[in-house]
């Protein structure tokens, strides 16, 4: 089957949807870009579907440029037959290819290969036959050779049955069937490697069959065994397995030569090929696994990068700790350093007091809104400070958040940290951090590696290659759905957009401090390194705020300018009219013009006009302020304050295979387990929550002790 009829069965696509993104992904377009500016030719596929649709079209090439190189090598051996040629073709998985490569595969030295080099093949195939008459140990006498190291005719059939062991083992059709049979009917079955409680010890004697085996318990019992604390194997029907085999391999004769063709074959099993099976099922389990983790990753990471910024507030960030202080950043509603200090709020009474000293002296000298506490070590002294703190300043409208604090370490005490704040010491640049992340949450997380902003789980343990691609494929689809300022952005920020490389995005910032800010989108044109093709991927993402084209701050490609310009004289309106926010009826207004008719006048495509009207209806808009503000707090409570049926509101923090958890106020996030997030069954918490959700739960149970909350949402 042709690559490209095959993405069309298997994403349920039209053939020319394929046909055309085929093409448009070979031309060197991003992803973003054919999402939003090529909804014609791809009959209006998003970027999800769009980033599935490439890492097949990738797999599919791949698979086919292994299938040629398979043919290529069998053929060079003189061993490629038709039927064999159209088998390979006809593989749907590596796995496939490989089973039927593995005959002709250049062996490393082996039993059989060492058999083979004293002779032995010609009494392999004598056995084989299974003739009535034959009689092993007669034949065997003819291969007795001292200086091959042939001793005895025993010696020459156990030779004789390395082989045959080897030729079974090699059976393409032998090793599907066995693999099915493996996976249908096998079961996972773990044990306790050291005696000694840990975190694996629901592990100890456990479990599940391979085909229910849910994915973040594979996960669990993979990291147990690379600790050394599982053994884990896989339980399969052996009696079936070699039933088949015998069937395939043991004529129904009454040779004697039978019985070594017998052992043979139960040897081939239990040394060659049944360990390399459950090696093969264990890789496969991890693999789907892990790709459900990622999947689990991607959501998280997107709903994360897409919270609501808090825009207009001048912010404290305080960065936690016990021995080194809290670190204090002040932060304008640019995102600017106003201060930086250090308070110790876990020490003495005096400390404590010149610590809330420093802090209203900030409040009040610099018209602080807003205070973002990290969720680190001593979060939840540092929060109580500032609650007790807050109660004490007269008339004070100042609100509190505590701002999840993953990465913020790693990214202060990386290059681009160092680059950004130069005149700060690592601790203040994390305090910053923590302070921005609250009024951009998009800005601030792309300079931190997608995997260290900690919404997944096991990540450590994954395909890091293949976590990475994934992930910085969410933060650029993130990042272009929402836009960017050209005059503001940060290199790292600008990296993410459509077409702009980070030798580019470097250039674009040195142009704006060199030549001042730009004025238009056309400008970027005279960017060093920036020619047509990146100016056609990049330009539409890119906004400009009080530029010289009110388009240059909308999501309107330069290339769809004339249509813009053309459909509002149409309609009897002018640009003047998108900055004084009078198109409110604009889409009524096409609509009884007719959407198909306009657009056929103005040369573009329905959904492009659409587009369109949408941005010009709302130049500049930000698609986070729809999403739901964060939960902003003026006073604490601690775990001890909680109990069993209190009602709280809470905000999701993490969604995994097993449940969400919940940040209700308290330094410990709560558990909503998979059951109790609904009334009616849900097959993936995703399907009921994501991260930043506000959610209204009731307290299950409470474990002071082990520092654990039950929540629920069921009845709220």
């Amino acid at each position: 089957m042709e690559i490209a009829q095959q993405l069309a069965e298997e994403l349920n696509l039209k053939q020319w949807q394929v046909d055309n993104t085929i093409a448009l992904i070979d031309e060197g377009n991003t992803i973003p870009f054919i999402a939003r500016y090529r909804k014609e030719a791809t009959g209006e596929l998003n970027d999800e579907i769009l980033r599935t649709f490439e890492e097949r079209l990738i797999y599919l090439r791949n698979m086919q440029e292994r299938k040629e190189d398979v043919k290529r090598i069998i053929e060079e051996q003189g061993n490629l037959t038709e039927e064999l040629a159209a088998a390979i073709d006809a593989c749907q998985k590596l796995t496939e290819i490989e089973d039927l490569y593995r005959p002709f595969r250049p062996k490393r030295k082996t039993r059989a290969t060492v058999a083979k080099a004293k002779g032995l093949e010609p009494l392999a195939d004598a056995l084989y036959l299974q003739e009535k008459d034959c009689d092993p140990l007669t034949l065997a006498l003819d291969y007795v050779n001292q200086e091959l190291e042939v001793e005895t005719p025993e010696d020459a059939l156990q030779g004789a049955m390395d082989i045959l062991a080897e030729r079974v083992s090699d059976n393409a059709d032998y090793r599907k069937r066995i693999r099915d049979i493996t996976f249908t009917s096998g079961v996972v079955t773990v044990k306790a490697a050291i005696e000694e409680d840990s975190v694996y010890r629901m592990y100890y004697d456990f479990q599940e069959p391979c085909k229910k085996l849910a994915p973040h318990r594979t996960l669990a019992i993979d990291r147990g065994e690379n600790e050394k604390m599982l053994s884990v194997s896989i339980e399969t029907d052996v009696d079936k397995i070699l039933s088949y085999l015998y069937k395939k391999e043991c004529k129904d004769t009454m040779s004697a030569a039978t019985e070594y063709v017998r052992q043979a074959t139960e040897d081939a099993y239990h040394r060659l090929i049944a360990p390399s099976i459950e090696r093969e099922i264990r890789n496969e389990l991890t693999e789907t696994a892990q790709e459900q983790a990622i999947q689990v990753f991607k959501v998280n990471l997107k709903n994360l990068l897409m919270q609501a910024p808090i825009h207009g507030k001048t912010v404290i960030g305080l960065d936690p700790g016990y021995r080194t202080g809290c670190k204090v950043a002040v932060v304008d509603p640019t995102g600017k350093v106003l201060d930086t200090g250090v308070i110790f709020v876990t020490h003495s009474a005096a400390q404590k007091e010149s610590a809330a000293a420093l802090i209203k002296d900030f409040i009040k000298k610099y018209q602080v809104d807003l205070i973002s506490i990290g969720n680190g070590t001593a979060s939840k002294e540092t929060e109580i400070f500032a609650a007790e703190l807050l109660k004490i300043i007269p008339g004070t409208k100042v609100r509190y958040i505590i701002t999840n604090e993953a990465g913020a370490s790693v990214y202060s005490a990386s290059k681009l940290g160092a680059e950004e704040f130069p005149d700060f010491d690592v601790t203040k640049r994390s305090a910053i951090s923590i302070a921005r992340r609250i009024q951009d949450p998009l800005a601030e997380l792309v300079k931190i590696e997608p995997k260290a902003i900690g919404v997944g789980q096991y990540q450590h343990d994954m395909n890091q290659k293949r976590l990475g691609e994934a992930l910085g494929g969410v933060v650029e689809d993130a990042v272009n759905s929402v836009g960017v300022d050209l005059n503001t952005a940060s290199a790292p920020l600008l990296t993410y957009i459509s077409g702009i490389s980070s030798a580019i995005a470097k250039n674009i910032v040195t142009h704006r401090e060199t030549e001042g800010a730009f004025t238009s989108r056309s400008e970027l044109k005279k960017v060093s390194k920036l020619g047509p093709k990146a100016f056609e991927q990049c330009a539409g993402f890119l906004r400009i705020k009080d530029g010289k084209n009110v388009l240059d701050n909308t999501s309107v490609h330069p290339e769809s300018y004339p249509a813009a310009k053309g459909m509002l004289e149409i309609l009897g309106y002018s640009l003047k009219d998108i900055s004084a926010n009078k198109l409110e009826t604009l889409e009524n207004d096409a609509n009884a013009y007719g959407m198909k008719k306009l657009a056929e006048e103005l040369s573009v495509g329905v959904p492009t006009l659409k587009d369109i009207i949408e941005e010009l209806k709302k130049p500049g808009r930000d698609p986070r302020d729809e999403v739901e503000q964060p939960i902003l707090r003026s006073d604490v409570m601690s775990i001890e304050d909680l109990k069993e049926g209190m009602e709280l509101t809470g905000t999701v923090r993490n969604v995994i295979d097993f449940g969400a958890f919940v940040d209700i106020g308290v330094h410990q996030d709560g558990l909503v387990h998979i059951s109790q997030l609904s009334d009616k069954y849900v097959k993936h918490p995703m399907d009921v929550v994501s991260i930043g959700d506000i959610v209204k739960v009731r307290i299950l149970e409470v474990d002071v002790k082990k520092n654990r909350i039950s929540l629920t949402m069921k009845g709220l």
